[in-house]
């Protein structure tokens, strides 16, 4: 029997660190996928000025608890320079939050110190407090509008 050492050139070490990263991120498009193949997605719809937008669920215990509560009518109003926000009437769930990574635009969020929806048109990092709902369907060009409207959160059926 013949001892070969095993070699690994960076290529292929970068390969199989790639797909590892990439693996749960495929699977987890992939339930998401069907999941709203399914119809157990829970969507929203949300209206303010002329903006009509949609946005997909995670399924967790705070995003449930929000829907739970639809339809609300709230007020939208900037918040920094990358996000906007919108007071809910009752504090959501905290159960199940944690640090979540991917950061993205277009991310739906509650911040429950303060019991607001949070919702980035730019890029933002994790804090404290902060507990990912889901994502805006179209991405986050409606969030550009700069002001404070009514605000109209509904379930999409």
């Amino acid at each position: 029997m013949t001892n070969h050492p095993i070699r690994f050139s960076r290529r292929r070490v970068l390969v199989a660190m790639a797909g590892s990263i990439l693996a749960p991120a495929t699977s987890r498009a992939q339930n998401s996928s069907a999941q709203a193949q399914e119809g157990n997605a829970m969507r929203l719809r949300l209206t303010f000025a002329d903006q009509d937008f949609t946005a997909t669920l995670e399924d967790n215990p705070s995003a449930r608890n929000l829907f739970s509560i639809l339809p609300l009518d709230l007020t939208i109003s900037d918040y920094s320079t990358n996000e906007k926000i919108a007071y809910l009437p009752r504090k959501l769930t905290e159960e199940g939050s944690g640090r979540f990574g991917n950061e993205a635009v277009g991310d739906l969020c509650y911040y429950a110190p303060w019991g607001n929806l949070a919702m980035f048109h730019d890029p933002y990092r994790w804090s404290r407090g902060l507990i990912r709902l889901g994502r805006l369907d179209g991405g986050p060009a409606p969030l550009l509008l700069r002001g404070e409207f009514p605000l109209r959160v509904e379930a999409l059926s």
